[in-house]
């Protein structure tokens, strides 16, 4: 039977605590079959918050055998009523917003205000959003013959499953699990090791409403627990949100099951300010663009902005002055704008780009915001965003993906070689460009090498917006109907002789 509805926790560290040392598996909270746990670390103080369960291969075959045995049950569910449940774990997720928006911005550092609650708002607009497709799981008729009834259907595939990251870690995990579950696959989640408490509190939620062993999650490293849940047999799909190189891993692996994949990897999103553009929308732009209120800790983070040379000046100085009036400080004070970056690695990783790039000839840092000092966030993972000016787009601060809070204004004249430059990356997730040119607009659209691109915008993903990147930032789609059907779905073929 489900468990009982939960009271939402409005103390982050409290429940931080009482999520310690627990995985979901089978409908359950249990520890890890090892009894071992690793630290939780508030990056914003060092303090740790708690003990995660750390989970390996002996969990991953316990929380998979779990799923297979729950799948076919699951699918014989009528779509429709798969999408009411799935609906009703969004309606649950909801009352518990501002608990799961508290508990994130604890354990990665992201700014209450301005970063955990709108991502806590998405995780629920996920589930309504799939919840509602139930319907659309539709075959199709083939006019193959008057003699034969030529049919397709779409059927789930099995066990999905889904490795998450720690940069928006409740929302990736709702835009891959809400359509697995809808088109009838169950799943194991792998969360990431520095954000492992708000997507396990998610799941205590939904384990209210969906059928045991339907959904399962497991916190633990990466060789240790998501290699085996990659490498499991009864696994028949991975989805995938990380680096490159990871996302390599798990593709090969996977190529010797002969499993699909769905990979979102990294980025270098280009963003291109035309002489004709609004500045001020295009400086509001820049901001949202660069995700400076999640320190850059974005895989569409706008990291090169390209300006035209008459705008140039007047857009990193008013850039510049905008990031400089934001605040810096305790992601749990509603005061704060910018928070911390997630973990000492990734703080040294984004340290030592700032570095190369200061050390870099005719390359100007211009820093931005303060710095806290005021008692333990004097220890805390803060970084200064930084604006450089004066490097090419042959600079490795231009070309390798940092994930901080760095960006590369970079000046240019000719619309077509800023296309090129544009173009001249190995990652294609997102683009932008900003001209009040509508033949400018609609020419770029289709030159630029991105799997999304807007203009005069700058939009993080959403629920219906089919998306994902091309080249080196990943392989397939996901957040829509298209994602559903392709990514979690087999379609059968049946054709029955009426002769």
């Amino acid at each position: 039977m489900p468990t009982p509805t939960l009271t939402p926790n409005l103390d982050p560290h409290a429940l931080a605590r009482d999520l310690s040392g627990k995985l979901l598996i089978d409908g359950e909270m249990v520890p890890a079959r090892s009894g071992k746990t690793f630290d939780v670390v508030n990056p914003a103080t060092g303090q740790t918050v708690a003990h995660a369960a750390e989970g390996d291969a002996a969990d991953v075959d316990v929380a998979v055998q779990s799923a297979a045995a729950a799948q076919k049950p699951w699918s014989k569910l009528s779509a429709r009523e798969r999408g009411r449940l799935v609906t009703e774990c969004g309606r649950r997720v909801s009352e518990h917003a501002e608990e799961l928006a508290r508990l994130v911005a604890l354990e990665t550092g992201k700014a209450l205000r301005t970063e955990s609650r709108v991502e806590a708002g998405i995780v629920a607009d996920a589930f309504f959003f799939f919840g509602g497709l139930g319907s659309e799981l539709k075959g199709e008729s083939v006019p193959f013959s008057p003699k034969m009834l030529t049919i397709t259907q779409r059927d789930p595939i099995g066990v999905i499953g889904a490795i998450i990251p720690w940069n928006v870690p409740m929302m990736l995990m709702a835009l891959k699990i809400a359509p697995a579950l809808v088109a009838g696959n169950t799943v194991v989640v792998k969360s990431a090791e520095e954000a492992p408490l708000a997507v396990l509190r998610i799941c205590q939620i939904m384990a209210a409403v969906l059928p045991k062993g339907v959904f399962n999650i497991l916190s633990g490293q990466g060789p240790e627990c998501g290699g085996p849940l990659v490498a499991h047999p009864k696994v028949g799909k991975v989805t995938f949100t990380g680096s490159v190189e990871t996302g390599k891993i798990i593709y090969r692996a996977a190529a010797d099951k002969l499993i699909p994949v769905t990979l979102e990897l990294g980025g270098k999103s280009p963003m291109i300010v035309m002489g004709d553009a609004d500045l001020d929308k295009a400086i509001d732009g820049a901001i949202a663009g660069m995700r400076f209120t999640r320190q850059g800790q974005s895989c569409t983070a706008a990291s090169r902005i390209f300006v035209h040379d008459s705008l140039h000046d007047a857009f990193v100085s008013r850039l510049k002055a905008r990031v400089d009036a934001m605040k810096m400080g305790d992601p749990l004070d509603e005061a704060t704008d910018i928070g911390t970056i997630v973990s000492r690695q990734q703080f040294d990783k984004v340290k030592s780009y700032i570095a190369i790039g200061t050390e870099t000839p005719g390359a100007t840092a211009h820093a931005c915001s303060a710095l806290p000092t005021d008692g333990a966030l004097a220890k805390g993972l803060f970084v200064q965003p930084v604006i450089f000016t004066g490097l090419g787009n042959d600079s490795r601060l231009a070309r390798e993906e940092i994930f901080g809070p760095v960006t590369c204004v970079i000046r240019f004249t000719d619309y077509d070689s800023v296309i090129e430059q544009a173009n001249d990356s190995e990652y294609g997730l997102a683009a932008t460009i900003w001209t009040s040119d509508l033949k400018t607009a609609l020419d770029a659209t289709q030159r630029l090498e991105a799997g999304f691109v807007q203009v005069n915008q700058n939009l993080v993903v959403q629920p219906g917006l089919s998306y994902g990147g091309v080249k080196h930032s990943g392989l397939g789609k996901e957040a829509s109907l298209e994602s559903m059907l392709e990514h979690f779905t087999h379609k059968k073929t049946i054709i029955l002789n009426m002769g």
